[in-house]
């Protein structure tokens, strides 16, 4: 219902479409309907792209989403390329001390842990 309305009302690559995108994104990975979950999480990117410099930290989660969807599929190459894009931004847009920061370190280690 949601997205429905905001779809009808909102310009097409409005920031709160990128942030309800995200959300359906989260529930489809959640479910296990990871090539679903990859739709969303991908709207959510395209839009996000165009609403935030390349570096704010906003671009950084929707890349480690992505990331995380491929890492559920076993699709490792691609977990860790999106991982290392968000970690990149990150690097860059956030304090060394930054809990975020060592999120993404998680992230990398648990993929090449599982590979």
């Amino acid at each position: 219902m949601s997205l429905e309305i905001k779809r009808k009302t909102l310009p097409k690559d409005h920031p709160s479409l990128a942030a309800t995108y995200s959300n359906i994104g989260l529930v489809y990975n959640d479910m296990g309907d990871y090539s679903k979950a990859l739709e969303f999480y991908e709207k959510d990117l395209e839009i996000t792209k165009k609403a935030l410099p390349p570096n704010h930290p906003d671009l950084a989660t929707s890349y480690t989403c992505i990331g995380q969807v491929y890492n559920n599929m076993g699709d490792y190459s691609k977990a860790v390329e999106f991982y290392e894009k968000s970690h990149k931004i990150r690097e860059k847009a956030l304090p060394p001390n930054h809990p975020h920061l060592a999120s993404s370190y998680s992230s990398i280690g648990g993929v090449y842990n599982d590979i």
